[in-house]
């Protein structure tokens, strides 16, 4: 029996799919022979040394729970003085032969430098924005497309009853993934992504064509990241721990430009944190228990660097390093979408 020590955090923004994460990884390392333990507050509390033992009883009934139990945080160590020091030095109090790192860009990139720097870290990817390259998804982006695909679902037929046109804020700073398979699945007229700008006098005309073939409603499905003439729309100009603004306020934006080019009544409606809340799609849920599990075979076999990754449908290796790009939206991807604009 290994008396090896593994610990896992998670952070940045919660995520449906991630307790499935922590009770896979939880269950499988204790099979193997690992003691575990749960950093809580993502690099916070590897900062602070702030953790809780786990076991069976400690991830029982979490598989359908939205959230994290570990908490979370966006705490950047590399911007706090002192503070890489310290997670070295909790890692060798803490008697640790691996980290397991669960979390977006911002949290993988963070492991990548501690790996470089001689940490030994392993990667779990996580984002609704399905924004980190090297893997074909990541679990919670299903349920958040699901999320956003009801509210269109539900918004066309109000939109239908008083002939307006509705525009429905979705999440995604730089890639439009959410937006782009959301309008698709729900059938939006027109949708407004990160990677593709458009003239909305232009968008105009194709809702005032589409409403004067007797079609008198439209929804426009438009990511929170869509820049109007090239700027991003800002909630304030304040920045996180990773240098990232507030983004909010683009489908109110939208939505008056629409109406004053078209002159059709427009309102907004702005999903936010519900796509990210809640239960997890039964498909997020398979999807994070089948990335837990491969991380401990990874931390088993002594393979840090690494980022667990969906190719196909098999779960693989990939290197951290790839963390450091932003995956978009392909032209060819929106050509599809745009068949059904109008």
């Amino acid at each position: 029996m290994s008396n090896q020590r593994l610990a896992m955090l998670t952070g940045g923004g919660d995520c449906p799919g991630l307790n499935p994460v922590i009770r896979a990884i939880t269950r499988r390392a204790l099979q193997e022979g690992f003691e575990v333990l749960g950093i809580r507050n993502g690099w916070k509390g590897m900062i602070e040394k702030n953790y809780v033992p786990l076991d069976r009883a400690a991830v029982a009934g979490t598989v359908h729970r939205g959230g994290t139990i570990l908490g979370t945080s966006r705490t950047n160590p590399r911007k706090i003085p002192g503070a890489v020091e310290k997670i070295f030095a909790n890692f060798k109090d803490l008697r640790l032969d691996v980290l397991i790192a669960i979390g977006g860009d911002d949290t993988l990139g963070v492991a990548y430098d501690l790996y470089t720097k001689g940490l030994a870290t392993i990667g779990v990817p996580k984002t609704i924005d399905n924004d980190i390259p090297g893997t074909d998804y990541t679990f919670g982006f299903d349920t958040a497309v699901n999320i956003a695909t009801e509210a269109l679902d539900r918004l066309h037929t109000t939109a239908e009853s008083h002939h307006r046109v509705l525009v429905v804020e979705m999440m995604g700073r730089h890639a439009g993934w959410i937006t782009l398979h959301a309008g698709i699945a729900g059938g939006a007229d027109y949708v407004l992504l990160p990677e593709f700008p458009k003239n909305m006098r232009e968008v105009g005309e194709v809702l005032k064509k589409r409403h004067a073939a007797g079609r008198t409603f439209s929804t426009v499905a438009v990511a929170e990241g869509f820049k109007i003439e090239g700027e991003e729309v800002l909630q304030n100009q304040e920045k996180d721990a990773f240098g990232h603004v507030r983004l909010g306020g683009v489908g109110e934006r939208v939505a008056k430009l629409l109406e004053k080019y078209t002159g059709f009544e427009t309102r907004s409606v702005v999903l936010g944190h519900l796509q990210r809340g809640g239960t997890p799609t039964a498909y997020d849920r398979v999807l994070g228990t089948r990335y837990g599990l491969k991380a401990v075979d990874l931390a088993k076999k002594g393979l840090f660097g690494k980022m667990v990754a969906l190719r196909g449908t098999e779960i693989v290796a990939v290197d951290l390093q790839s963390v450091t790009k932003s995956k978009v939206v392909t032209p060819e991807l929106y050509a599809d979408a745009q068949t059904f604009f109008g």
